[in-house]
């Protein structure tokens, strides 16, 4: 591999942008990161890549779905833009495994890789974000799964729209 290739390979560092104060949350989009690295590197190194793609499926699988729970405790709306993120990541990750599987493609797992390192900081730094802060709002505690500020039912309008975040238009 060239010095230019090597300078052109998607990778995601963990930086203090990516850190919300949330420590639960902060261990797992480092992991994350870790995960997503350790796949690029196989990429890199011209390995099967496919077992590490599957372990940062997995463990994105389970990220979300942590998130999800939060969401719905701290009184997102079922339908938000934070969740139908999660939703099309998810999508996309299971058909790139697919394609692996079922067609022996495995051009679009370098494609996604960095589709993944673009979208993350983003994501982390508006989604997540608008996440922890409604948790704080909320005085959300999720070793407890408690409110200090109970969510109220839909027709109580104390739920957060949207995604929690005034950027996604909801």
């Amino acid at each position: 591999m060239s010095a230019l290739q090597a300078e052109a390979t998607p990778s995601l560092a963990w930086t203090d942008n990516l850190v919300l104060n949330q420590p639960e949350l902060d261990h797992t989009h480092q992991e994350f990161v870790e995960l997503l690295n350790r796949y690029g590197d196989a990429l890199d190194r011209g390995e099967d890549a496919l077992p590490a793609f599957r372990e940062l499926l997995a463990h994105t699988e389970a990220h979300f779905a942590m998130e999800e729970r939060w969401m719905a405790a701290t009184g997102f709306e079922p339908q938000n833009c934070h969740s139908s993120q999660h939703a099309m990541v998810l999508n996309v990750m299971r058909e790139v495994v697919r394609y692996a599987d079922e067609l022996g493609d495995r051009e679009p797992l370098s494609i996604v890789r960095q589709e993944l390192v673009q979208w993350f900081p983003s994501h982390a730094e508006m989604m997540d974000a608008a996440l922890v802060y409604t948790m704080q709002q909320r005085g959300y505690d999720p070793a407890t799964g408690t409110s200090q500020v109970p969510v109220q039912t839909p027709d109580g309008a104390q739920g957060a729209a949207g995604c929690g975040s005034t950027s996604c238009g909801h």
